[in-house]
């Protein structure tokens, strides 16, 4: 038994749990070909109702569903997020293999969308339980196995598509079935006694006061207002029903405060971190670069159906997703041995590569040739994911935990913003409703706008740096000349 309670409270049973979790959970082969199952018999839909009645519903519901989520995870210290992220999968599954209609397809964007905002609880979660020594080590396992149980779930939809003959129907199968494998693993998961905000540590409180303190002192009798007997054992009913409310009033006084406390330092953090210039503009790529690449990734499978239409022609987009998210691995990992000045370099790097992501969605918009769109999108992601890892690098290396954590909800929020105008204007029904040729025309327009705005920051940043460094050379030069006759004089007067 005492084993058993050691193994629990390790870092590699936890760690062992969420990554098994993390692995079947993405281990979903129905994704590359999402778009030809909802547009093949099964659903009979128009590429028109998916991408501009269906779609767009994912991107509401997550913005909607973003900030209290966050809240929530910290409140409820994650693991009961991540046990409604399991069942959030579950339905979305069952509605996609069962359920026929339009507004049922809407049912199951709402439903992703809550997965993805539970997202958070995943990858908060390990920091709960572990030690921070483990942190880095812990990080790298459970973040990689996502990639890994993806680009295993996109090879496996290729092989049983390509090779196989499989149909569709049975590629969602084999998601149900890989998704309610994961959903019984978080059962498993041990219950943190802390958060980032909610739940901290009673060694992290002020020194102005213990609640334990405060309790113990309502529980004390006050002068005159109890009765003890004369062996000094018992006290008054009365006296013990005051306690009891004064207890429950400070319990309800304290909840309350904290609550106000938890906000105001959330203020207080986010204006010290975005007061920081550096970490604000890097932070403004961050939020509108990953509302485009989120665009993108949401509407790039009508995009191949246009194309080629998948009732017409071979379909590859297991094989391209499996490239796209081994590449991306490479470029996150190349990123760690890329030895430059960020500080003067890196919003230069920021509008090259957000320049070359704007030439590859207008040669997305421009080709006929399906293989040409298909070497652009490998091209987009993966220089998008070599920008965020050095973004969020650059973002995390001057900020504690808790507020990373907290940039990383924000930025992860006004980007839904952008992202939801977007959607609203140029996919929505209600909007413009363009087809999804011209759409990407559009974000192409968009990256290039942002790739303009990093380029001439970037050479005024290079500009100024030069002039500080000739002013002070300048400077440096006069010092020496204004003190070289002072020397001679004193030498001569020797």
């Amino acid at each position: 038994m005492e084993c058993c309670k050691t193994m629990h409270q390790s870092w590699i049973f936890p760690t062992t749990i969420l990554c098994l979790y993390g692995f079947f959970s993405t281990m979903r082969p129905s994704e590359p070909f999402l778009v030809p199952y909802l547009t093949g018999p099964d659903k009979n839909m128009t590429l028109s109702e998916v991408s501009n009645h269906m779609f767009p519903v994912w991107t509401y519901s997550y913005l909607v569903l973003l900030f209290p989520v966050f809240v929530l995870t910290d409140f409820l210290r994650y693991k009961p997020m991540i046990i409604l992220q399991g069942v959030s999968f579950l339905v979305t599954w069952l509605l996609l293999l069962f359920a026929p209609g339009l507004l049922a397809m809407q049912v199951v964007e709402f439903f992703y969308g809550m997965v993805t905002a539970t997202e958070v609880a995943y990858y908060s979660y390990i920091y709960s339980v572990v030690n921070v020594e483990h942190y880095q080590k812990v990080t790298g396992y459970c973040r990689s196995i996502t990639l890994v149980g993806y680009t295993a779930a996109s090879v496996l939809s290729q092989v049983l598509v390509s090779l196989v003959g499989l149909s569709y129907f049975y590629l969602n199968v084999i998601t149900m079935a890989s998704v309610s494998l994961a959903f019984i693993f978080t059962f498993f998961l041990p219950m943190p006694e802390k958060s980032m905000y909610f739940h901290k540590k009673m060694g992290a409180e002020t020194s102005g006061g213990s609640p334990d303190k405060d309790v113990e002192a309502l529980e004390m009798p006050q002068n005159g207002s109890s009765s003890v007997s004369q062996d000094g054992s018992t006290i008054s009913e009365s006296s013990a029903k005051s306690g009891q409310q004064q207890k429950s009033q400070s319990s309800d006084l304290q909840q309350r405060n904290l609550m106000l406390r938890v906000f105001l330092q959330w203020c207080q953090d986010l204006k010290e971190c975005y007061m920081t210039k550096h970490l604000f503009f890097w932070s403004i790529w961050w939020a509108s670069s990953t509302a485009g690449f989120n665009q993108v990734l949401n509407y790039i499978q009508v995009l191949w159906d246009y194309k080629a239409p998948s009732q017409n022609s071979n379909v590859y987009n297991g094989g391209v997703e499996a490239v796209a998210a081994l590449g991306s691995a490479i470029a996150a990992f190349a990123v760690g041995y890329v030895k430059i000045n960020w500080d003067l370099l890196g919003e230069l790097a920021l509008g090259i590569f957000s320049a070359l992501n704007a030439g590859s969605l207008f040669l997305m918009h421009f080709t006929k040739s399906i293989w040409v769109c298909y070497a652009a999108f490998l091209i987009f992601k993966t220089s998008y994911m070599l920008l965020i890892t050095i973004a969020v690098f650059q973002i995390a290396v001057n900020l504690s935990m808790e507020r990373y954590a907290l940039v990383f909800g924000v930025n992860t929020f006004v980007a839904l913003v952008i992202q939801t105008i977007m959607t609203l204007i140029v996919v929505d029904s209600r909007g413009l409703s363009l087809q999804v040729n011209i759409q990407f025309l559009i974000y192409g327009v968009y990256f290039s706008v942002i790739a303009s705005i990093f380029i001439v920051r970037s050479m005024y940043i290079i500009y100024s740096t030069r002039c500080k460094r000739r002013k002070i050379t300048t400077n440096t030069n006069t010092e020496a000349n204004e003190t070289t006759p002072e020397k001679c004089i004193e030498s001569t007067k020797l």
